[in-house]
């Protein structure tokens, strides 16, 4: 008995001794790393920092630090900074890297778990100084910003070549083209396959003089293709005029388009040019196409077949060289169906169809288009929001977004605005409320084109889980409730939400 005691005595000392080296060689390690290490128990005490962090931030070890890191500057005062890591959320293997400046200087950051030698649950969160970077990235983009100012003054010094001026100019033609897609493509956020698939897409027709038609939702962004388009192509710096086709009353829309001369109608004291000629060699966007009068259509064939408009009261066609950008949110092909659009314009505007897709179907452009709003309107309201809580995420992406892009907007806008602190809350997201009729007249759109290509059991199907699943959600997931309201048994609700794969849990998340 006494030999099996001084055995396990032995047996954890050697244990212990083995533990104690463990514990000291992750220390050694991490003592020897150029970064700034930070180990944070789950009661946000911080447990160890490297001497490198140490140097940087002062020694807080055993310090509290829920809420701040704490730097001193050279007047000692405290800077009190926004503490760039959760606990809970770095156990989510988030391994993304972010910014934020600290007193002077700029860090990047990361966070992971990490489990200490006596089992505790630990977060280790690793900073970099990137200052000398960013400081770098600032000369690069303001060299960026100058460069065609360089190169032309680089042209006027060279006059004695003109193959060299030539050369150079059609350079600074290269690099203008080039920047200006570029930061034309960054106005589209979004990053998803069908949003990568629509700017290959205007990439590939833009420099043609092929009439494009843009179709989408109301609040897609048909007006930041368009400009998109115009931006790509060899049109750029020629003039660009958008029109609002359902905004204009008729007679005044075919006289804004085509012009009218001297005496054609009361109050035509002089000749005027119309909105096609003043564009000539340009680009024009006709938004809402789908809602121009049978007249109207007509006149705008005439300028897509044969490059030639006829003012107002006058006889005299006009040549002119425009390539035309039209948009809507109506199905065309609907509406030649129904003799409310004619058949051979269809066919001239229907050339390239670029869809957009509505904000329901890229849902996970949603997160990057929400912090761009932020972005936009922090600046604007001069608010501090730097964090935004997963239920906020969630209820953003369980959303169905009737009004797309635009309505999200809008309820970004409203959350920063309302805000109190530095963070968006429950309160403060309210969503824009859809007109009953509205939303009945495009549920109906809805189901005649599933009709198009699913059976009547197919459509019936897909209507009884639309409509368990508005009730759940309404009911905040309880079942038994739901099934009180659509006067069914509980068991008989089951057994509907198994058949369609409808969870409660996620409703209730």
């Amino acid at each position: 008995m006494k030999n099996t005691v001084e055995r396990r005595d032995i047996e954890l000392r050697k244990t212990r001794d083995e533990v104690n080296r463990l514990g000291k060689n992750w220390r050694a390690l991490l003592d020897i790393m150029p970064e700034m290490v930070f180990l944070i128990r789950e009661d946000y005490v911080i447990e160890y920092m490297n001497p490198m962090a140490i140097s940087v931030f002062g020694d807080m070890r055993d310090k509290f630090c829920h809420k701040v890191l704490c730097r001193c500057d050279l007047n000692n005062q405290e800077t009190r900074v926004v503490c760039p890591f959760r606990i809970e959320e770095s156990y989510r293997q988030d391994k993304s890297l972010y910014e934020k400046k600290i007193g002077e200087i700029d860090v990047e950051y990361s966070s992971v778990p990490f489990q200490g030698y006596k089992d505790d649950k630990l977060v280790m969160v690793v900073m970099r100084d990137v200052t000398e970077r960013k400081r770098q990235e600032e000369a690069l983009k303001k060299f960026h910003n100058n460069i065609e100012e360089v190169l032309q003054q680089k042209i006027s010094e060279l006059k004695e070549s003109e193959k060299v001026r030539n050369q150079l100019s059609r350079q600074v033609h290269s690099l203008r083209n080039q920047l200006k897609i570029a930061d034309h493509t960054d106005e589209m956020v979004g990053n998803c396959r069908q949003m990568r698939e629509l700017r290959e897409m205007v990439y590939q027709i833009a420099d043609s003089n092929t009439t494009i038609l843009v179709s989408g939702e109301s609040g897609t962004g048909k007006e930041l293709v368009a400009n998109l388009i115009r931006s790509c192509s060899s049109r750029r710096d020629k003039p660009f005029l958008k029109v609002n086709c359902n905004t204009i009353n008729d007679n005044l829309l075919e006289s804004d388009l085509f012009g009218y001369e001297k005496g054609a109608f009361t109050g035509a004291t002089s000749r005027k040019k119309g909105k096609f000629e003043v564009v000539d060699k340009g680009t024009i966007f006709l938004d809402e196409i789908g809602d121009i009068s049978p007249k109207m259509q007509s006149s705008l064939l005439r300028i897509l077949q044969g490059g030639e408009i006829i003012r107002v009261g006058g006889t005299e066609p006009i040549q002119v060289d425009v390539r035309i950008i039209a948009a809507t949110n109506v199905d065309l092909a609907r509406a030649v169906q129904e003799g409310k659009f004619r058949l051979d314009l269809y066919y001239r505007l229907n050339i390239i169809n670029i869809v957009i897709p509505p904000l329901r179907e890229r849902k996970e452009d949603i997160v990057d288009l929400a912090s761009h709003f932020i972005k936009i309107y922090r600046r604007a309201f001069k608010k501090d929001i730097d964090f935004v809580p997963d239920t906020i995420i969630n209820r953003l992406l369980m959303h169905d977004w009737p009004g797309n892009i635009r309505e999200l907007e809008n309820v970004i806008q409203r959350a920063v605005l309302m805000a109190k602190n530095n963070m968006i809350t429950e309160q403060d997201l309210v969503f824009d409320a859809v007109p009953t009729a509205t939303s009945q007249f495009n549920y109906i759109y809805q189901i005649d084109d599933k009709l198009a290509s699913q059976s009547l059991k197919d459509v019936i199907s897909g209507l009884e889980s639309d409509i368990i699943l508005f009730t759940l959600k309404k009911n905040n997931g309880n079942v038994q409730q739901a099934a009180h309201r659509l006067q069914i048994g509980k068991t008989a609700l089951y057994d509907k939400m198994k058949r369609h794969d409808i969870s409660v849990k996620s409703l209730k998340k």
